[in-house]
């Protein structure tokens, strides 16, 4: 089926196989938050330095207003009038540092938040391990797999092959049939050909003699069986079709992704090849924590020397790409929300099956495969905090 050639390259295996890699995701998220926490308490400390040093110089300065109004003396009134430029001044250059301070742990946050994507999209990527799912997806929506009906289905092959000539709707089907290719592997019960299928399989069951009662009888299950088989992958295209958009979704923002990671790494030079060695395959937590406190204050760096070497736009070029990272991360968040919504779908596909006397069986099947799935995708993937996360990111 469609939906196994488009989600098994994407999604990751979720099953008993997989814990080790959710436990990875797990240590990688609190290993960013770590970093990030890192940033915060710095500039908390920073920003109450400056706080405080802009209160006490705001309090020099009332105090200077009170003592220039106040004072009789041209040549005193001149040293206080000198004295309040002096803590103007400061008073700016503590207003810019805070400024500076504020912008530096943006774009350390940015940084952190890009580079620790790399090992939160790669898995949803791979999310190839859903394979158990799926293929038992695409079994139960393939007639072959029903007791009896492959050779039920031989028998009306044979007979369409034999009377063709005969009736125009049997010549149409067997047309069909064979433009379709072998279907040994899988009726053709989707799409506009059923409709010459089914027309055939009536007919196929009215020109059975009254004697065969038992074949009639198994022929008109096999017609029902295929019908609701029909009906059940009709169903189920609903809900494949938002996995194609989910599918472009996800590999645009792979390509959106490495081309902000390898922007980013070019602005606090880091090479590709340094990041690749000593964080993406780097399985040390404490290694990771160190290289990532590197890129923080790489990135601190920049956003300081900018401002020396660019005063009138410094923020620029630190600003675009705070504002990429952050639309990525919400974008995630967003994509990994519509994946989530678009597994309950199969719940509703589920129960209108699942008390079938001829699917059942296979339908509750699959429904504990479902619920194994989205109970791991659940514990590996958080949609809205990570749209929620994105949106509080930077400080204001």
């Amino acid at each position: 089926m469609q939906m196994k050639q488009l989600l098994l390259p994407l999604l990751i295996l979720l099953t008993t196989s997989c814990f080790a890699q959710i436990d990875s995701i797990k240590r990688e998220m609190n290993l960013r938050d770590k970093v990030l926490n890192d940033i915060q308490k710095s500039f908390d400390t920073r920003n109450k330095s400056l706080d405080s040093t802009v209160t006490t110089l705001d309090q020099r300065l009332s105090s200077l207003d009170k003592s220039i109004s106040q004072s009789k003396n041209a040549s005193e009134k001149a040293d206080r009038l000198q004295e309040r430029v002096q803590a103007v001044e400061e008073k700016q250059k503590a207003i810019e540092q805070n400024e500076l301070n504020l912008f530096q742990a943006n774009y350390q946050s940015a940084m952190v938040n890009l580079v620790s994507m790399d090992r939160e999209i790669k898995p949803l990527l791979l999310f190839n391990s859903t394979k158990s799912f799926f293929n038992a997806l695409s079994e139960t929506g393939n007639p072959m797999n029903y007791d009896g009906y492959t050779k039920w289905y031989n028998q009306y092959a044979a007979y369409v092959k034999d009377k063709k000539t005969e009736s125009p709707v049997l010549n149409v089907t067997s047309n069909l049939l064979s433009f379709a290719g072998n279907f040994t592997k899988g009726a053709p019960v989707t799409g506009p050909i059923t409709s010459a299928l089914f027309s055939s399989m009536t007919t196929y069951i009215d020109n059975i003699g009254k004697k065969e009662k038992a074949l009639k009888e198994q022929s008109e299950q096999m017609l029902t069986l295929t019908m609701k088989i029909s009906q059940f992958n009709y169903d189920n295209d609903r809900i494949e079709n938002e996995w194609e958009s989910i599918t472009a979704e996800l590999q645009d923002l792979q390509t959106k992704y490495d081309r902000s990671l390898k922007e980013n790494l070019a602005i606090i030079k880091t090479s590709p090849a340094d990041f690749q060695t000593n964080f993406s395959k780097e399985n040390d937590a404490e290694k990771r924590y160190q290289y990532l406190t590197r890129l923080r204050d790489e990135a601190a760096k920049f956003v300081s020397e900018e401002r020396t070497k660019n005063p009138k736009d410094w923020r620029q070029k630190a600003y675009v790409q705070m504002n990429d990272v952050q639309s990525l991360k919400q974008r995630f968040g967003q994509v990994t929300f519509r994946i989530s919504q678009n597994l309950l779908k199969y719940k509703e596909l589920f129960d209108k099956y699942k008390a079938d006397p001829q699917l059942g069986a296979r339908v509750k099947d699959l429904e504990i495969k479902m619920k194994e799935l989205q109970e791991s995708f659940d514990k590996t993937f958080d949609p809205l905090e990570y749209i929620n996360s994105a949106n509080r990111m930077y400080k204001v």
